[in-house]
This record gives structure tokens, C-alpha cells and sequence, in this order.
């Protein structure tokens, strides 16, 4: 590891009273140039390759209750410079070793008239830049209340944005393309339903956005490490091209509540002619504090199977009986109510899969609706809607524990808090305890609908600091988390690592909704898993829903080739094989690349990438010489060509080729697909054909001699 201070980066440059530092990204490609204005305004710009890719952009904060605000009146009192090279091991990834080189510059700034003081420390990378403000401790800013922070992102011009509505409550959105000159004409048609939504301006968007410019250069906005703060959106003034960030507030109106010393989540902005570049990015994951969970032994990646689209789809319930309008824990009897005869989550249902996982191979099994209070759990402001721990009469525990072990499987337990975090909070030693001893070593937890206290939002900074605390409270019982309807990830999964995926995206679930757009999965790496693996829950070969449950009238928007493509494009250490049993069986050639691919990866390379048209990476499993390739297209039919090259030098491979047939598409023929085996090397390469919403998978094996 090198860490030194340097000071070849740092240049004052003379202008006319404005003082001016520069910062170069270790490969001399990105500049930073930081300044104060005449009015003692800070101010960064940012340029690329010679070119400047933002304008001079602002920083600050607007306070409550503050005659003063930190936006203006600064003088610089101090600098200092650092580079940092080094790299580190994952517990879990895309890759086995990450590099962090970045060079550093912090300036201590202090507004004249208030004695207040506040650092902004910069790290410029070779893909990009990351700042972040700190508030030391000090006499003049203790205790304070963001009104809104002010930092500035000028565009150059009139990029193409691949962009969601910026909401305080949901991230469950298919993406819209289009110019930032049309955000507020498209802000109405990009909105769609959910359980819990807080849309907050028509030129309003969320990070991670993405962004391309006429010259072809790739831009990306986001933040990482967002610890104990509000949730940043975006908000574009479109007659300048400036975004601003726009924090997510709370019951009142309040964007954080501060006590120095504190730090902000650091503001991202990634940087490539070539579209691999940020894919391959971990920036985002190097802005985190390094691992805090001493013993990692216990954080496996896991394969699952489960019943949850046999409820998403309303083949099956949640709920064990239609007869209660209400129920309240401890005061319900569901022994002296009918069962409605459709719940999932039934003892002899969940050993179907149990038996199908251990016949597969697969680590897990989760089961949704085995606990009581399903029956009026959304809808109500209720607060104490689950215990977490008393299952329906129909679901034996200690039976499901003994007869999973027996199976060499391990169940998955669901929380669903309703978004009641007091009542989750509330339970949840006890949940967790729960848990350890019935043999449930990862958790998926939801906060469906409104979050309670009443007024509260899903990324607020209350709402954030609760699901920091079930990760936190997780690792001391040794649980891995799985997030769903959370905030979006930045990160923390380096420090946290048993924060094992999130879902924080329009995820499957969708496909049973009316259907996601058939290129949303060529946009998802480049936005969404910047911070942290998805629970996409990929996997669906069965499309026409209305066949299996009659009520349903929605189709997957996929081929069956690109639901294979999906466990390697969509990296995530928990990959769930969604569908049914049956409709695996039916497709037994097709499922073994699902039973064959890994989880945990000791290379990644992304071979092509354009977002919103098709991505294909190929990957080394861990501690393997195996290789695995996927590839997504989006709506317009192609022919992928890559080369084998990441294959060793002399060695021959077979490669078992998973791709669409020539008559497949998404919505009219998504079953057609093929299958060959080929033997390859390095010198090897591949014209594959994707259809419309479809894509191929490869399994590359050593041949051994």
C-alpha cells in the first residue's frame, strides 16, 4: 500500500480574486479544478481528457432557523493533499481483488462573519471524482438543520439521460431516455403506480443517473456512503442544464439533522468515452470504510428457490384464511377460522421446494406468508402488524428446520414490516434470535407502503439510519440481510458485507404488473448496481402468466435465453431461480446453465455495453478456471461478436452456448431458443445472434487433458 502526502497535483492559479487549486486523477486524464468566487462562494469544475464535462458548479448548504447561511462569505484557511494507492480483498464480488488509487485534496474553508468552519475533501480517480463536506467539531456549529444542501452539477449541454422520477418513497420505475430538455415534458408519462410514492418536481430525477453526451462521452451522478443523512435526489433547472441536489425530508420538511463532527455521503461523478468503464467501476464501493465485521466465515453467496411468485403472480396468497376484515396479534385464533385454501407458505407446499432445491443443488429456500397477520397487513397505518416470530397454524417450524437439514438446505426467513419500522425495531432481537435457532441464516426484509411514524419517508434520514441498524444488528447474530423496498445502495456493502443484495429497483416482480420494458436490464448495471448487488430475482421461463393464473393477464418482457443471461449480467452473491418447479422441468436442458452458474466471481470483463441496447460481461467463477458469459439486448435484434481472449493461453475449453433461436422474441416466440456445444481457446470468438428482449449465456469449461 502507498499513502503519502503530494503536492504535484496542486497548482494556485492567478485570477481575479478567486483563489484556484487544482487536482489530476492518477492516470492525468481528469481535472478537478476547485475555487472560491469573489463572493467566497465555493465552486468545483471538472474536465476530461482537456475538455470540460461539468461548468462551474456551486457548493453549499442552506440551514434552518439561520439568518446565515453556508452557501457564501468563505475564505480558504488550510489544504491538504494526499494520494492513496492500494488494494483489497472482497468477502464476496464481481472480482477478487479491488484497487483504490485516487489523489486527495481537502480545503478548510471558514465563512468570516459566523467563524464556522467546514472541509470539502475531493478524491479524483481515474473514472471519476468524489467529494464530500465535513463539519468538524467546533464552537459556532454544533447542533443544525439542513435546509437544503446546494451542491451544483452544470452540464455542457443537452445530454441524453437515462433517468427515473425523483421520489422520496420509491425507486420501482422503468427508465425513460431521453434529452434533459425533455424531463419535464416526459416527468408525468415516466411516473407509474406503487404502494408508496412521493414525486416531488417534473424535472426532478434519481441517482444513479446516467448520462450521454453528443461527443459520446458517459456521465454518471450518484453518492456513496450515505450514513446517518437524507437520501439525494436531483433537480434540474432545464433553461441552464444545472442539476442541484435535493435531499429527502422528513414529517416537516427538515433535510438532516446535524451534530459536528459529521460527515455527508460523498457526491460521485463517474467519467468514460467507453460505457465498460463504468460498469467496471468500483469507485462507488471504494468510498466506503473498509470491512467492520472481524469473523467474515459466515457470509456465503446462496442460491434459493422459493414461493414468492406463486404469490406475486396470484397463483397463491399470503393471507390463510379471506374470512377476517382484521386481526390483532395475540388476540386472533386462526385455529377457529377456515383457511382459504390458496396461502403458499404451507408446510407441505415448502417441502416441495426443499425437495426440489436439494434434487437441484441449490443452498436455500425463502417462504413468504408463514407468519401471522397477512390478512389486513398493508393499507392501515398499523403499527404492530407482525411479531416475526408466530408462524400460521398450517406452517410447522421445527418441522420445516428438521426436514431442510435433513436436505443439506438452508431456509431464508421474510420480514416484512409494512413499513412499521418502530414495531421491526421493536421485535427485532427477538426475530433474529428466532431465526439462529430454527436455522435461518439470511433474512429478505420489505417495507411495502407507507413508512410509519406517519409522514415519514422511505429515504429520509430516520428511514435511512433504520436500515443501516438491521444490518448492523444482523451481523452481531450473524444474518445476512437482504433489503427490499430500502433506500438504493452506495456502497455499504464493503463495510457491511453481510448486506449480502437489495432489490431498491423495478425488479421480476414487475413482469406480473403489466410487464417492464424489454431493454430495462441493459440499463440496470449501468445505474442501479453501481452501489451494491440487486435481488433482480431472474430466472422465469414460463412468460405467459394468464396460463398458470388465470387472473393475470400480464407477460414477461424476455426471452428465456435472456432470463439465463441475467445471473451473469446482473451481478448479485443471491440468485434466486424464480419460476415454478414445474416449469423448470419442462426445460431441464435450459435450467442446468442456472444450476452450473456461480455466484462468486475471481474476474469480470465487460466485452460490449451501450445502455439501453445490450451489455455482455463475461465472468471466472471464484477458485475455478470456469468462465460464464451473458449477454442482454435490448428491443432492436443484433449479432454480438466477442472474442474469447480472457481464456488461458493454451488451453481448450468447451463452451455450452445457451441463445436464442432465429424466430425468438420477447412478447411473440420468448421459449425459442437453442442450445450447442463448441470447443474453444483464447484465439476463440463468438457471433451470437439476441433477439428482441433477448440475449445468450455460455458456460465455458476447461477440457482436461
Amino acid at each position: 500500500m502507498k499513502h503519502f502526502l503530494f503536492s504535484a497535483f496542486l497548482f494556485w492559479i492567478g485570477m481575479t480574486s478567486v483563489q484556484a487549486q487544482q487536482l489530476q486523477s492518477p492516470d492525468k486524464q481528469l481535472l478537478m479544478t476547485f475555487s472560491l468566487l469573489s463572493d467566497g462562494t465555493p465552486s468545483y469544475t471538472l474536465s476530461y481528457k482537456g475538455k470540460v464535462v461539468i461548468k462551474p458548479s456551486k457548493l453549499g448548504f442552506e440551514l434552518k432557523n439561520d439568518k446565515k447561511s453556508l452557501r457564501n462569505d468563505f475564505v480558504l484557511t488550510d489544504t491538504k493533499t494526499a494520494t492513496f494507492d492500494e488494494s483489497w480483498k472482497p468477502v464476496w464480488g464481481e472480482v477478487a481483488s479491488i484497487r483504490n488509487q485516487y489523489n486527495e485534496l481537502a480545503v478548510t474553508l471558514n465563512q468570516k462573519e459566523t467563524e464556522r468552519q467546514m472541509v470539502v475533501r475531493f478524491r479524483l480517480f481515474n473514472e471519476g471524482l468524489g467529494f464530500r463536506y465535513e463539519f468538524p467539531l467546533q464552537k459556532n456549529l454544533s447542533y443544525f438543520v439542513i435546509k437544503e444542501e446546494k451542491t451544483q452539477f452544470a452540464m455542457t449541454g443537452d445530454h441524453t439521460a437515462f433517468w427515473i422520477p425523483g421520489d422520496y418513497d420509491t425507486q420501482e420505475y422503468d427508465y425513460t431516455t431521453s434529452k434533459l430538455s425533455e424531463i419535464r415534458g416526459f416527468s408525468e408519462k415516466a411516473k407509474t403506480a406503487n404502494l408508496s410514492q412521493t414525486t416531488f418536481s417534473p424535472t426532478g430525477v434519481q441517482t444513479s443517473l446516467l448520462m450521454k453526451t453528443k461527443e459520446g462521452l458517459y456521465l454518471n451522478l450518484h453518492e456513496a456512503a450515505l450514513i446517518n443523512y437524507s437520501c439525494m435526489h436531483l433537480n434540474l433547472d432545464d433553461k441552464n442544464m444545472i442539476f442541484e441536489s435535493w435531499l429527502t425530508p422528513d414529517q416537516i420538511g427538515d433535510k438532516g439533522l446535524m451534530q459536528a463532527p459529521h460527515n455527508s455521503p460523498w457526491r460521485t461523478i463517474m467519467v468514460s468515452d467507453d460505457a465498460r468503464t463504468i460498469l467496471a467501476s468500483k469507485m462507488t464501493l471504494n468510498l466506503n470504510d473498509p470491512c467492520k465485521i472481524e469473523d467474515t466465515s459466515w457470509i456465503k453467496p446462496m442460491k434459493y428457490v422459493g414461493v414468492w411468485w406463486e404469490m406475486i403472480t396470484d397463483k397463491s396468497s399470503w393471507s390463510y384464511t379471506d374470512e377476517l376484515p382484521s386481526v390483532q396479534l395475540g388476540v386472533t385464533d386462526y385455529t377457529k377460522v377456515k383457511p382459504n385454501g390458496r396461502h403458499g407458505a404451507t408446510t407441505e407446499n415448502v417441502k416441495k421446494y426443499i425437495d426440489f432445491a436439494a434434487l437441484h443443488g441449490f443452498d436455500g429456500v425463502l417462504v413468504e406468508g408463514w407468519n401471522e397477520g397477512w390478512e389486513d397487513w398493508f393499507g392501515h397505518s398499523k403499527d404492530y402488524v407482525f411479531d416475526f416470530v408466530t408462524p400460521y397454524p398450517d406452517f410447522d417450524v421445527k418441522g420445516i428446520r428438521d426436514y431442510a437439514k435433513a436436505k443439506g438446505v438452508k431456509m431464508i426467513m421474510h420480514h416484512e414490516t409494512s413499513g412499521s419500522v418502530r414495531n421491526y425495531e421493536r421485535h427485532m432481537d427477538k426475530a433474529y434470535q428466532f431465526m439462529k435457532d430454527n436455522g435461518y441464516d439470511a433474512v429478505k426484509s420489505g417495507y411495502v407502503g407507507n413508512i410509519l411514524p406517519l409522514g415519514s419517508n422511505h429515504y429520509s434520514q430516520f428511514s435511512n439510519n433504520h436500515y443501516q441498524y438491521a444490518v448492523e444488528k444482523a451481523a452481531e447474530y450473524q444474518i445476512m440481510v437482504n433489503a427490499h423496498e430500502a433506500v438504493r445502495p452506495t456502497g455499504i456493502c464493503r463495510t457491511y458485507p453481510n448486506l449480502i443484495a437489495n432489490e431498491s429497483a423495478r425488479g421480476t416482480e414487475y413482469q406480473s404488473f403489466g410487464g417492464s420494458k424489454p431493454n430495462h436490464v441493459t440499463l440496470l448495471p449501468f445505474m442501479r448496481l453501481l452501489g451494491g448487488p440487486m435481488d433482480y430475482t431472474p430466472g422465469i421461463f414460463e412468460m405467459n402468466i394468464s396460463s398458470f393464473s388465470p387472473n393475470n393477464k400480464s407477460h414477461v418482457n424476455s426471452t428465456l435465453a435472456n432470463q439465463l443471461a441475467l445471473y451473469v449480467t446482473l451481478y448479485s452473491p443471491l440468485q434466486m431461480a424464480a419460476d415454478f418447479p414445474e416449469h423448470y422441468n419442462k426445460f431441464l436442458d435450459a435450467f442446468q446453465f442456472i444450476k452450473d452458474v456461480a455466484m462468486d466471481w475471481d474476474e469480470s470483463k465487460y466485452l460490449e455495453a451501450e445502455p439501453g441496447d445490450y451489455i455482455t460481461v463475461a465472468r471466472k467463477a471464484k477458485g475455478s478456471n470456469n468462465w460464464f458469459v451473458g449477454n442482454v439486448n435490448g428491443e432492436t435484434p443484433r449479432t454480438s461478436k466477442i472474442k474469447l481472449d480472457f481464456l488461458d493461453k493454451g488451453k481448450t475449453y468447451e463452451a455450452t452456448i445457451y441463445a436464442d433461436a432465429k424466430d425468438a422474441h420477447y412478447k411473440t416466440n420468448p421459449q425459442a431458443y437453442t442450445i450447442r456445444k463448441v470447443k474453444v481457446n483464447s484465439k476463440s470468438q463468438l457471433s451470437q445472434f439476441s433477439a428482441p428482449g433477448g440475449g445468450y449465456a455460455v458456460s465455458i469449461v476447461e477440457v482436461k487433458k
